[in-house]
């Protein structure tokens, strides 16, 4: 028996990144993954790579903006 995988339809993984920025707080790419991960029960795992594709997407689109910075682990963060 085939396991199924877990897939985001077209479009749904930059609106679950828009309604994850749109809650109070900053965030990396990594916290980004996490809370989408928790929000969903762990039902979708996503990687820091998904989330860099789709944020520079963002991005490049003019939807959202980016800034760098350090947190609380002190290493650099976009």
């Amino acid at each position: 028996m085939e396991q199924q995988k877990n897939e985001v339809l077209p479009g749904m993984l930059d609106l679950m990144v828009l309604k994850t920025l749109g809650a109070p707080g900053t965030l990396h790419r990594y916290g980004i993954a996490r809370r989408i991960e928790r929000i969903s029960g762990n039902h979708l795992q996503l990687n820091q790579g998904t989330i860099y594709h789709d944020l520079l997407g963002l991005e490049q689109m003019g939807w959202i903006s980016s800034k760098w910075g350090v947190p609380e682990n002190n290493r650099r963060a976009k």
